[in-house]
């Protein structure tokens, strides 16, 4: 059961006829593999598709060995929308015919071919649900059920051209650059070294020509001629203040610091993204939150001090550069928007409406549309800011 998206053939003014890899993909393939129907897959509507691929998977529940998608975040979409519409599901199952607002014909067609009255699948269910880098293919992973810490993925070299920016680690802290990227020569895959570290580089047929991926990976070995690389970190710069930078990674360790504080108080947090505010002077960090509350809590309950601690943790995890500029006044103090339930999901809904594909969507981990800023602004139910500068 694989969760996908993706558009029909269409042909150009000039008469050609053009489709994407998948496209074509799917309809060799489809039949033989994968639990959706390609009339799901093609559904002009994602949420109309994305509801009967998850039917469709759970009528066929038995019969599957695996669950996916091409990346994590429609998977997480998929979970999302199980939790929002499992009854409505379970109904179909039990009673055999598609709901209403279904109206796509090819799905209800395929729907047709597929369903009939299945109670007792229906009834198992229920009783389960009350416990309630697209640059290119890079590698794979040979071992899938080693650790996940012992993860290497051995590249394939046909499917881009790949080089390596050398890096390395200081004193077993933050990656840095080992100097000036104008200074630094490119490896070549061939060329690399067990245990040396390299931010990856790719130039693809498609146009990117050396396209920094921001990744961060050690040479753990060679598979034959093959190297196989670990993941390190995310390098990317996402944040950007008066020449202060801050890293997705660097975000990410400020986030899971002050994320701890909301566990014991029972609160998750499900999704953040972040955005660089500089409609006053000194600017600031804005970061979205969006908090769930374990058995049947609401955020409304959450505790101001607590957010207000979680603003003052980030401060304190984040790097020393960023201490210094917040004391100089250079940057003005750390704010957390909570944002009401639904609200990534809506983002998502903006970015499809614009042509991006359900199955290639990322969330971004800095918002820079203005349209997407109006999106989580609209649906802010909390502010929040740093009382001091961190020491």
């Amino acid at each position: 059961m694989e969760l996908m998206f993706a558009r029909p053939e269409i042909e150009t003014p000039s008469g050609l006829k053009a489709a994407t890899v998948s496209t074509s993909k799917f309809t060799t393939i489809l039949p033989e593999l994968y639990t959706s129907p390609i009339e799901t897959i093609f559904c002009p509507d994602p949420n109309q598709g994305l509801y009967c691929q998850l039917l469709f998977g759970l009528i066929q529940r038995d019969e599957v060995v695996t669950v996916g998608s091409l990346f994590a975040s429609t998977v997480l979409r998929g979970i999302k929308f199980l939790e929002n519409h499992w009854q409505e599901l379970c109904y179909d199952i039990k009673t055999g015919r598609l709901s209403d607002w279904i109206t796509n014909s090819g799905c209800r067609n395929a729907a047709s071919l597929i369903m009939k009255p299945n109670p007792e699948q229906a009834d198992l269910i229920e009783n389960i649900y009350l416990y309630a880098c697209s640059e290119a293919i890079c590698g794979i992973n040979l071992e899938p059920l080693c650790k996940p810490s012992d993860v290497s993925y051995t590249f394939l070299p046909n499917m881009a051209y790949f080089e390596f920016l050398p890096v390395k680690n200081e004193r077993h802290e933050s990656i840095e650059m080992k100097c000036n990227d104008e200074d630094t020569e490119l490896v070549d895959l061939v060329n690399v070294k067990v245990g040396q570290c390299y931010e990856l580089v790719v130039s693809t047929c498609a146009g990117l020509y050396r396209y920094k991926v921001g990744d961060v990976l050690m040479v753990s070995g060679f598979y034959n001629n093959t190297p196989q690389f670990q993941f390190v970190e995310r390098k990317n710069v996402i944040l950007n203040v008066d020449h202060e930078k801050t890293s997705e990674t660097d975000l990410f360790k400020a986030v899971t610091e002050a994320k701890a504080l909301l566990d014991p108080l029972g609160f998750i947090l499900t999704e953040y993204t972040s955005y660089v505010d500089t409609s006053s002077v000194p600017g600031h960090y804005v970061l979205f939150w969006e908090i769930q509350g374990k058995e049947g809590k609401h955020c409304k309950e959450l505790d101001p001090k607590i957010m207000v601690e979680c603003c003052s943790r980030m401060e304190e995890s984040l790097h020393y550069t960023y201490k210094i500029y917040r004391k100089r006044n250079i940057i003005a103090a750390l704010e957390i928007r909570v944002v009401k339930q639904g609200s990534f999901e809506a983002l998502m809904d903006y970015f499809v409406s614009k042509g991006t594909s359900l199955s290639q969507y990322k969330k971004p981990n800095c918002i820079k549309s203005e349209e997407a800023l109006k999106i989580l602004d609209s649906r802010v139910i909390g502010k929040y800011f740093s009382p001091k500068s961190p020491l």
